[in-house]
This record gives C-alpha cells, structure tokens and sequence, in this order.
C-alpha cells in the first residue's frame, strides 16, 4: 500500500479507502458516501468537473467505483 507522502494518489480501493480514513481523517458514513456519489455522478457538478479536469476521466472513474464499493460495504454490515 503506498503510505509515502510523495505519492498521494491512491492506485486502488485499499490505499484510497486508507487514504481517506487516515490520512484525511474522514468516516466513510452512509450519509458521507451518498453525499459524495451524488456530486460525483453529476457531470454538471463543478467540484466533478474539476476533479476530471485535474486527474483524468481514468482517476474519477476508479474514484467514483471505490465510493459504490464504499456505499455497497456499508449497506452489507
């Protein structure tokens, strides 16, 4: 898993899952993970767009799959 600050951008669920938990300190709550899937599945959303302009359609494809993997994890508990 990369825990090196000089890489921060998470390559799977299991560093982005640490990532957000860890290192930003955030609960991944149901409510966190709804709240997040809909912007991200909002293409009109500025924070959405921004995010697509900066890291690539590849990076918000894989982040907007780790959020439904998140959002089914939290259901099945």
């Amino acid at each position: 898993m990369t825990t090196e600050t000089t890489d921060p951008i998470p390559r799977n669920y299991k560093e982005w899952r640490h990532c957000i938990e860890h290192w930003c300190g955030l609960e991944l709550s149901p409510a966190f993970i709804e709240k997040r899937l809909q912007a991200l599945r909002n293409p009109s959303d500025d924070h959405t767009r921004r995010l697509i302009e900066c890291y690539g359609e590849s990076h918000y494809r894989s982040l907007l799959g780790w959020f439904e993997r998140a959002d089914t994890e939290s259901k099945n508990r």
